[in-house]
């Protein structure tokens, strides 16, 4: 099993043996370059991913062509177009890699296949689906009842350094405002306190 990867799994449900042995069997290691796609809207979707490095990012396009940035994956994340693994239908959003990118992906099915085996790599699923629904949940807050300021200052924090390594609109569609308000957010960042008078 990669290092990487089983790292994460430890931090998730420690657990040794046959599972993680058969759940390493169903991963390949593969590379995408700046601007594939891993997942793509219509298509039914079959495999998911666990990033070794670079970013990725999912994204919605809505009919006049515009993008609105739903999350970034960094390293260490799993990624895939969930509800589509799930339920088998088309899937809703685009999943692209922003840099080239060293992941790992395996069938959903290959996955599935595991769970009467081993109930261990079940509930690791749950997990991970809970995981997500949580994180959704929290940017669905952030984008209604947030200022713009904090929304960034959160995905600072949710992403440090990430703004140096893709560019500035990616941030700003993720944030739900324009590249001229974020300059501005930036800009307020940057700038030193002021100090008190003596």
């Amino acid at each position: 099993m990669h290092p990487a990867l089983q790292q994460m799994l430890f931090s998730l449900l420690p657990h040794s043996g046959e599972a993680w042995s058969d759940f390493s069997a169903i991963f390949t290691e593969s590379h995408l370059r700046r601007g594939d796609y891993f997942a793509l809207e219509g298509r039914v979707e079959m495999r998911f991913g666990f990033l070794l490095q670079g970013v990725m990012r999912a994204f919605y396009r809505n009919q006049e062509g515009v993008e609105y940035n739903k999350t970034f994956f960094t390293a260490h994340d799993f990624f895939g177009a969930y509800a589509s693994l799930v339920t088998g239908k088309p899937n809703r959003i685009h999943v692209q890699a922003l840099t080239d990118c060293t992941l790992l992906s395996a069938s959903y099915r290959d996955l599935t296949a595991l769970f009467p085996r081993h109930r261990s790599l079940e509930t690791l699923a749950r997990l991970i689906a809970e995981r997500f629904y949580i994180e959704k949940e929290q940017r669905e807050i952030e984008l209604v009842l947030l200022q713009a300021d904090e929304r960034y200052r959160i995905f600072r924090d949710n992403y440090p350094g990430l703004e140096n390594d893709i560019p500035q609109y990616h941030i700003a569609s993720y944030l739900g405002i324009t590249p001229t308000q974020l300059s501005r957010i930036r800009a307020r960042f940057r700038k030193p306190p002021q100090s008190l008078p003596m």
